[in-house]
């Protein structure tokens, strides 16, 4: 009687087949997912490959010059498992822009109609837990500038606090996010009730009272006079007392310097919140960034024909609380975000 040989890894690789196989049925059974059906397949059809015909083997193992097959399994499974990784960081990524989608789309159908009739420059206000200084923020705009009435517009972001409420209390148009959607994320919001109001004039502040409301009116006048329709303060032209430190002051130069190199700009203050956006140049811009948002919105509005203006602005320290801005995670989200911009 001849003597069967048996492959440990050969019976192990069945296994591992058997489990596949099970996994992709289970899926399409439960929630009939076919694509992970497919996937089960295909990856149970590559590991039986290995058991039932060796000469499969023999390629790869040539091809990366490895001459035992369990090496061979395991770089395999490696990068398989990669792809594994970056397969769920896509659905999650997908599931987060869904949520986000839902949760803007929840947050615009609060927002109450303009009575219509008078051209309007929106003020944009994001703002998380900034309930100490929002009522001063709101109650300092004008009530009109260069002929325009002014609506201020709140995007409370997920604020646990009496954000909302005192921004109600002083006249602002409020709409609340149910969970934080970042800064970016806020200004779509706000950006979308303000097209749907048919604003002229969008313009965008910050929430704690770094963004002095009497400088609306130099921010607008270029859009106003036909002269510009996308009009960014500058913090570097103007007076700076944001309290920002050496780290911070180097970095956004650098940024600001890489967005002139890559767009052939000439600004000075690449995160500078204070902005007015002539409304119906808005629609052309493709937002998807709900964190780093300042860099996005140059890029685009450059790339889509805006005439850009830089003017000099006075940037005041917060007027309490603390930065909401990552440190180290703020570096990294500007990069990644002006290159995603830039390219796309």
């Amino acid at each position: 009687m001849i003597p069967v040989l048996f492959d440990p890894l050969d019976a192990a690789l069945l296994v591992l087949t058997v489990g596949i196989l099970y996994w992709g049925f289970d899926r399409y059974r439960r929630r009939f997912e076919r694509s992970d059906l497919l996937i089960a397949v295909a990856l149970a059809s590559g590991v039986l490959s290995f058991v039932f015909v060796p000469e499969t083997f023999d390629v790869v193992g040539g091809v990366l010059d490895i001459e035992r097959r369990y090496i061979v399994v395991l770089l395999l499974a490696n990068v398989v498992l990669l792809g594994f990784v970056f397969h769920v960081l896509s659905l999650a990524r997908r599931a987060n822009d869904e949520v986000s989608a839902l949760t803007r789309s929840l947050s615009v159908d609060q927002a109450p109609t303009t009575d219509g009739g008078v051209e309007t420059v929106f003020v944009v206000i994001p703002a998380y837990n900034e309930g100490d200084t929002i009522s001063t923020v709101v109650s300092s705009l004008p009530d009109s500038v260069r002929g325009y009435e002014v609506q201020p517009l709140v995007v409370s972001d997920g604020s646990a606090d009496e954000t909302a409420a005192n921004a109600a209390e002083n006249g602002a148009m409020v709409v609340e996010h149910p969970i934080n959607q970042g800064q970016g994320g806020a200004l779509k919001t706000g950006f979308e009730i303000a097209l749907e109001n048919d604003a002229a004039i969008v313009v965008t502040l910050d929430g704690d009272g770094q963004h002095p409301p009497d400088e609306l009116e130099r921010l607008v006048a270029p859009i106003v006079d036909a002269e510009a329709d996308y009009v960014m303060g500058s913090r570097y032209l103007g007076v700076d007392r944001s309290g920002n430190g050496v780290v911070r002051r180097t970095g956004i130069r650098f940024f600001t310097g890489v967005i002139n190199v890559l767009m052939n700009t000439g600004i000075t203050d690449c995160t500078n919140g204070y902005r007015a956006i002539r409304g119906s140049m808005l629609e052309r811009l493709t937002l998807t960034e709900e964190r780093f948002n300042a860099p996005e919105l140059i890029i685009e509005a450059r790339k889509n024909g805006l005439r850009l203006e830089e003017i000099p602005i006075r940037i005041e320290d917060r007027k309490d609380g603390d930065t909401k801005k990552p440190k180290l995670g703020f570096a990294i989200g500007l990069t990644r975000i002006i290159f995603v911009a830039w390219l796309r």
